[in-house]
């Protein structure tokens, strides 16, 4: 009986001590948000004994932002402990095959680049590995564990790092300065390119060895169309081992040069350590990226992006036996989801792989053969993401994140469904928060299709009170709105000042099937500005604390596009905010550092004027534009240039339209530095409080 008693009291102070922990939490700040510590992917050791990762710890002063390596016992059974000490940051580390040292690239005092360096678990100190001018990066121990391959930019024509010395010192000393082109694409996202070139290298761990670059004087580099796997500002080889040791595999494009009026397309190839000319391991007009072998060396997987009319095609898994390469196998071939990574069990016979479904990204298994894939841990929240196993240990680790918790290391257990924190670096900061977790919501649009939305709300949420709803609205548009603690538009801090925020995966969007992404192709703003609209109508029938007469609508880039949609197209919105976003579909094909996929988007070259370039672009309807703008942009963009925001805020000026344009000179496509994204949300928020009044009343 007594026994009894004592547990009811316990659970009765518990329910108290959870109610006054709810009724403690606070509304999250900038500072919540910009200060939380920023937690890598994780590097397991060979055994699967450890995890290795990165802890960036951000500061609003650049220069006081601290990047260490962090190691955890797998197991969990211990708290994580720094590995690094300094003030460069560390990025790619990576095991030795017997698990004593790791490498990775940084920048330590006496470098003038990154180099690579090699630091014992058992501790001591690093040892500096290469010494190049154009510095090193993306180390890979080779299978006996005896050599590295790294990357590193180049001048082309270079030989060795004294011909890279030499060129250096000829461009520094040239009286004139200009950019010379003759062939498609001259920039990046934020940056214009230059003629250095990624190459692969491989150097000796030996005392004294030197590094050999192992495309330098070949063919394949000297073409004008050559080029690594570009991104977001990067280009990158993924350069992989043989199983050998004998070559590496990687993939590049021979054809950039035809980026104005084609698409172009990454091939796998091999070249032996000792150089030569590189052998092409693929052909056609699909793409290839991402090589890894089998442990047992025999199959070599990839990453393929197929060649087709569609503007978005799913990236597959593919597999060619080794080292033959002569029958690709598409893994993932009845898959209805697009891999944005994977990783073999160390038997060799399965692949599991992550993939974006309805605004999570899940963990799924296909047998390494091909065949069905299925569903390995399903969520409810959040996402994972940086998928490692071990070579030589069942076991499976990622990130997983949601938009009430930032990134931290977990051990994933697909026999029980469940995972396991091995980091905690953002909890204490976390529980002083009110964060509601994010709401799902389908309804089926006037087209027929079934559309998704996140609900994000507020702090302090009262269903009997009233609140003004801001549909935000994603980019892309082929990615999707993802539940995970975003740094430059988190979902929270938005609805901060008291916003129900509307996020809605329209058509185009990922994490629907390859169909539903597919169909923006030349209905690129009308179809997902109505199917916007129409999700806003459906949660504002459907729940009462959603103010009807109080919404606003904004995004970036991809959003930004459609924002400035909205503005030519309805006036239900009391204000709008655009970054990043085009004003004119014809100045951003003709200005953006990628234009002909816009082109096969819209049906057809510009001078043409098929029916979207004269029917889908805002500018054309600027005679209908009502509703207050905020227009923000970095100077640095390349991939929606400032013109077009320049454009938007002209004719907003021009028509008398209460309008705020924001220009952030070092910033590009995204906002970065501390201070600037500070600034950045006040504004954003005094905006919405100018046209909205967040100021909610029950009964209203």
């Amino acid at each position: 009986m007594l026994k009894a008693r004592i547990a009811v009291v316990s659970i009765l102070l518990l329910i108290f001590s959870l109610s006054v922990l709810a009724q403690t939490r606070r509304p999250i700040t900038h500072e919540d948000v910009w200060l939380m510590k920023r937690v890598g992917a994780p590097v397991p050791s060979p055994d699967g004994k450890w995890v290795v990762f990165s802890v960036v710890e951000p500061s609003y002063v650049e220069a006081d932002q601290v990047s260490d390596l962090w190691i955890v016992p797998a197991d969990g059974s211990a708290k994580p402990r720094k590995l690094t000490n300094t003030k460069g940051g560390e990025s790619g580390a990576t095991w030795s095959p017997d698990g004593k040292k790791i490498a990775f690239s940084t920048r330590r005092e006496g470098d003038e680049a990154a180099q690579i360096y090699l630091l014992s678990v058992d501790g001591g100190e690093a040892m500096r590995v290469t010494q190049l001018s154009t510095g090193a990066r993306s180390p890979q121990f080779s299978p006996d564990g005896k050599a590295i391959l790294f990357q590193s930019s180049v001048f082309p024509g270079t030989l060795n790092d004294e011909d890279n010395k030499k060129a250096a010192a000829d461009r520094k000393a040239r009286k004139w300065n200009a950019r010379v082109y003759e062939s498609f694409p001259i920039r990046n996202w934020d940056r214009w390119l230059d003629d250095k070139q990624t190459h692969v290298f491989v150097q000796s761990l030996d005392p004294g060895a030197k590094a050999k670059d192992l495309l330098a004087g070949t063919k394949l580099v000297a073409g004008a169309g050559f080029a690594g796997v570009t991104g977001a500002g990067s280009d990158d080889l993924n350069a992989a081992w043989s199983p050998d040791g004998q070559s590496v595999v990687f993939a590049a494009s021979d054809n950039r040069n035809v980026a104005a009026y084609a698409e172009t397309s990454t091939h796998l190839y091999a070249v032996s350590i000792n150089g030569g000319e590189p052998k092409p391991l693929t052909n056609g007009q699909d793409s290839y990226s991402g090589p890894k072998f089998s442990h047992d060396g025999k199959t070599l997987f990839c990453a393929l992006s197929p060649d087709s009319e569609k503007a978005y095609n799913l990236n597959r898994i593919a597999s060619f036996s080794w080292p033959s390469v002569s029958d690709r196998k598409i893994v993932t071939a009845g898959f209805d989801r697009a891999p944005s990574s994977f990783a073999l069990t160390p038997d060799g016979k399965t692949i599991y792989l992550l993939a974006e479904d309805a605004g999570h990204e899940k963990l799924f298994t296909v047998p390494a053969s091909g065949g069905q894939v299925t569903l390995a841990m399903d969520l409810t929240r959040g996402v994972y993401t940086g998928l490692a196993i071990p070579a030589k240990a069942s076991a499976v680790f990622a990130n997983w994140e949601s938009a009430t918790n930032p990134a931290e290391v977990v051990r994933i257990d697909p026999a029980s469904k469940t995972h396991k924190a091995l980091s905690d670096f953002n909890a204490e900061r976390v529980a002083q928060l009110d964060l509601p977790p994010l709401r799902h919501h389908w309804f089926t649009s006037k087209r027929g299709k079934k559309i998704h939305s996140l609900i994000v709300l507020p702090p302090g949420f009262d269903e009997n009170k009233k609140y003004p709803l801001f549909v935000f609205i994603h980019g892309g548009p082929h990615t999707m709105t993802r539940d995970q603690f975003f740094l430059r538009w988190n979902y929270h801090l938005l609805a901060q000042p008291g916003y129900v925020i509307l996020m809605t995966d329209y058509t185009g969007s990922t994490g629907y099937g390859e169909k539903f992404a597919q169909e923006i192709q030349r209905d690129p703003l009308k179809g997902p500005g109505e199917e916007l609209n129409e999700a806003a109508d459906a949660v504002i029938k459907e729940f009462k604390w959603i103010d009807g007469a109080r919404q606003a609508a904004g995004g970036a880039s991809y959003g930004g596009h459609l924002a400035n949609w909205l503005q030519a197209t309805t006036t239900r919105y009391k204000c709008l905010i655009a970054h990043a976003g085009l004003m004119n579909l014809e100045s951003q094909w003709g200005t953006s550092d990628v234009i002909y996929s816009r082109e096969v988007s819209n049906g057809g070259p510009v001078w043409e004027q098929g029916e979207v370039w004269r029917t889908q672009n805002p500018i054309r309807y600027a005679a209908n534009f009502k509703t207050p703008m905020l227009i923000t942009v970095g100077e640095n963009d390349f991939r929606v240039p400032l013109n077009n925001s320049l454009e938007s805020w002209s004719i907003h000026q021009r028509l008398r339209i209460p309008s705020k344009l924001l220009v952030f000179p070092e910033e590009n496509h995204w906002i970065l530095r501390g201070e600037n994204s500070r600034f950045f949300y006040s504004e954003v928020h005094a905006w919405l409080n100018r046209w909205l009044n967040p100021v909610s009343s029950a009964g209203n």
